[in-house]
């Protein structure tokens, strides 16, 4: 597989423990190193430490909220880009977080996938010497920009969806996911659907991939799945 991106620090802040959990945890399950924090005092704190390449900030914190937090930190002379997660989705209220330094949002509820794709856009404008979009992995190759992907260099036509699920799987080589693992990430944070969901995709991931080639994403029983080389054994 190719050179990984270098790890970046991210602070997340959101007063609701399900969300700070769940985005930090994909969050590291994509490479970052990452900080939370579920107050807007305590996020303010982190962030003026310095060394963050990103905070994902709510908006709606009880003690201070995130525009305020992101006006501080401005007044202090700190541009670390900031993504808003909020709950008003009214273009007045976008207008006001993009111009008190805001650099993009996400609306609640929202996808941890799509959270993902804002944060490294953002993290592509403002470090671009970072924008290595290719993922490989054997003969796969993904790019990240284009929604491209080659087997053995023939072209691979994936859903949105099959994409993500292929992706996660990329940035996370012989790592074994669950399937909430994998919900998590790639569907709502929240999602209450059934985790058949996983088999269903995984299942045209295989089948697509299958046909130019060994297998290379393999079912680890009552644990998950696993993309490793075609020529591991076990699984």
């Amino acid at each position: 597989m190719g050179e990984q991106v270098p790890k970046q620090r991210i602070l997340v802040v959101d007063d609701e423990p399900s969300i700070v959990d769940s985005v930090a945890t994909v969050l590291r399950y994509e490479g970052f190193e990452v900080e939370q924090a579920e107050s807007g005092r305590a996020g303010l704190a982190k962030a003026q430490e310095g060394g963050f390449d990103l905070v994902v900030l709510d908006v709606m914190l009880p003690d201070l909220d995130g525009f305020e937090v992101t006006r501080r930190l401005r007044a202090d002379g700190i541009a670390t880009p900031v993504l808003f997660l909020t709950a008003k989705g009214e273009p007045e209220d976008m207008v006001e977080g993009l111009g008190v330094g805001g650099d993009d949002y996400v609306a609640k509820p929202f996808s941890l996938a799509v959270v993902v794709a804002r944060v490294r856009a953002i993290l592509r404008r403002s470090k671009p010497e970072h924008a290595d979009t290719r993922l490989r992995f054997a003969d796969l190759e993904m790019d990240e920009e284009s929604h491209e992907v080659w087997r053995g260099g023939v072209a691979v036509p994936l859903t949105a969806t099959e994409f993500n699920v292929l992706r996660l799987f990329l940035l996370n080589p012989r790592r074994v996911l669950s399937k909430d693992q994998i919900i998590d990430h790639v569907w709502h944070y929240d999602f209450g659907g059934n985790q058949n969901i996983v088999e269903t995709y995984v299942g045209y991931l295989r089948r697509k991939l299958d046909a130019l080639g060994p297998p290379l994403i393999h079912t680890i029983r009552l644990v998950g799945y696993v993309l490793r080389e075609p020529d591991a054994s076990g699984g």
